[in-house]
């Protein structure tokens, strides 16, 4: 099941967090497959804010007002991605995101800004970028994200945990 929950955080602490992440203070890191891969635009920026049992960010603290909301049980890991536009959308390729044993993870994408761009899921079922939107849904489903065309770039908070 796919859970889609639009105006996710208050105005002010969407704002607060998406000034953040566009701030000239925010590092972001170029992640690509290989070096051809930015050539091709297979790449996105990156920031890790928790993996491997670690927070990996000093700005980790900032996404609190999110975590509240979610009340997750158990971190698995925090990213947040950012891809910048492309002249036609280009999905990023169908893969799930995490599966440990004795546990359901979770998956949760919280979108920073309005674009064209998207999360297509496996079954069909396509999600519009759009500011202050939060969608959940088990790890194990197959999805993918996209470029945008309408925008400079497409923002997203990619979070794995454990609920219960």
């Amino acid at each position: 099941m796919i859970d889609i929950r639009k105006n996710f955080l208050e105005d002010k602490d969407f704002i607060g967090l998406r000034g953040l992440f566009m701030s000239n203070v925010f590092p972001w890191f170029l992640s690509g497959k290989n070096q051809d891969a930015l050539k091709e635009k297979d790449f996105q920026f990156v920031h890790i804010f928790y993996e491997k049992n670690n927070i990996n960010s000093q700005f980790f603290d900032w996404l609190n007002p999110l975590l509240n909301k979610i009340k997750p049980f158990s971190i698995v890991r925090i990213k947040a991605n950012l891809l910048t536009r492309t002249s036609k959308i280009v999905d990023a390729g169908m893969h799930t995101d995490f599966t440990l044993p004795n546990n359901k993870v979770t998956t949760g994408i919280y979108y920073l800004d309005d674009s064209n761009g998207y999360t297509n899921f496996e079954k069909g079922e396509k999600i519009k970028s759009e500011s202050n939107k939060y969608v959940s849904f088990d790890s194990k489903l197959k999805h993918c994200g996209s470029t945008c065309t309408d925008k400079d770039f497409r923002m997203v908070i990619n979070l794995n945990y454990i609920d219960s």
